[in-house]
């Protein structure tokens, strides 16, 4: 006869809280790096880009001006993305800190598990 399984404690979900702080971030910073990719391209291929209007940009034969003029453009969308990212970051944090202190409650309050006594042999 087996003697009997003790309980597995689950884990605290840090990965989770891991995928959810890297979407945040990733949403936060999207429009800076596509400011910066534009900025590269141009400066690689020696192209204006403003955000007055688009300039021609001839990259192997073709125009990509009026792409770097989008990607530059968009830089524009951090005035929303970067407060959102905080209030979100926030939250998370929040939550994170919530959920902590109630998985450390729960296990306390349960104690260890017992130790199972071996088997005697009459």
């Amino acid at each position: 006869m087996n003697p009997p399984l003790l309980p597995i404690q689950k884990r605290f979900p840090w990965i989770l809280y891991g995928i959810a702080l890297v979407l945040i971030v990733g949403f936060a910073f999207a429009p800076v790096g596509s400011v910066m990719l534009c900025a590269w391209i141009a400066n690689a291929h020696g192209c204006k880009v403003d955000e007055g209007s688009v300039h021609p940009c001839i990259i192997n034969g073709h125009d990509y001006g009026e792409l770097l003029y989008h990607l530059g453009v968009m830089g524009w969308f951090m005035l929303v993305t970067l407060p959102g990212g905080l209030l979100a970051f926030l939250s998370w944090l929040i939550l994170l800190i919530l959920h902590r202190v109630a998985w450390r409650k729960r296990l306390s309050a349960g104690g260890p598990p017992p130790i199972p006594q071996p088997p005697t042999t009459a």
